[in-house]
């Protein structure tokens, strides 16, 4: 998990991305439920986009400074885009588009969004192909960690994060409003489908050392099925919006 970020870390990594990129620098902004307070999102650390007016290899070359310290903070790497890469990117990102839309605190320069025009287009086909894919990597991940209760719980708590985000563009496309943060995605997800909540809200709370520690191997391996079931039932209702022609 990533180091909690204070205010002074992060002026100071903009300050350095100041320093390094100069005038070539148009924005940088923090984006997603941890920039909007979600301390289950915080869990997993910041993003960060840094927009330039062009990009070129030694513009990045020179960008090893400033994040230099920031991974050291256990944060990933900021995404670079130019400000007419993220007009032209909107239909082809829509489900990191839409995030960052809807959760962004600019934390230098102009406001990149208030000239993109968000699109709707591929938002269907991204958000199952990335739920699909997710879905095959939790499987995946599974055979290793079946035999460790430990193991379960980390990976479905950390799973589930992941799988919120996914959640909202689900809402989004059912003309739901999506919540900002994790916990509350998951629960408007959980009544638009009429899924079974209760192994999300136990996968929430295996957050606490208490809860993670209590479970047996067999409950982690019971928890992990019934989640999984969910999970089929969101892609199902995904695939079916295709069949409606969302």
């Amino acid at each position: 998990m990533a180091d909690k970020i204070t205010k002074d870390s992060l002026d100071s990594f903009v300050a350095d991305l100041r320093a390094t990129h100069g005038e070539n620098l148009a924005s940088v902004m923090i984006y997603g439920s941890a920039a909007a307070g979600d301390e289950m999102a915080q869990q997993f650390g910041l993003n960060v986009l840094v927009a330039l007016h062009r990009i070129t290899t030694e513009d990045l070359r020179l960008a090893q400074a400033p994040t230099r310290e920031w991974q050291r903070l256990r944060q990933s790497l900021p995404v670079y885009f130019t400000l007419a890469e993220l007009k032209d990117a909107a239909d082809v990102f829509p489900i990191e588009f839409h995030q960052m839309e809807r959760t962004r605190k600019v934390l230098y320069g102009t406001d990149p969004f208030e000239t993109v025009q968000v699109s709707d287009i591929n938002l269907r086909h991204q958000t199952e192909y990335e739920l699909r894919g997710k879905l095959i990597q939790l499987r995946r991940s599974y055979i290793p960690a079946s035999s460790s209760a430990a193991k379960l719980s980390a990976l479905m708590s950390e799973s589930l994060a992941t799988f919120a985000s996914l959640f909202r563009p689900v809402l989004i496309l059912s003309g739901a409003e999506p919540p900002v943060a994790k916990q509350d995605a998951v629960r408007s997800t959980v009544r638009l489908l009429g899924l079974d909540g209760d192994p999300f809200e136990k996968i929430m709370n295996l957050r606490t050392a208490d809860s993670a520690s209590s479970l047996a191997e067999d409950e982690a391996n019971e928890l992990f099925a019934s989640y999984l079931l969910q999970l089929e039932r969101v892609i199902e209702a995904v695939d079916r919006m295709h069949e409606a022609g969302a």
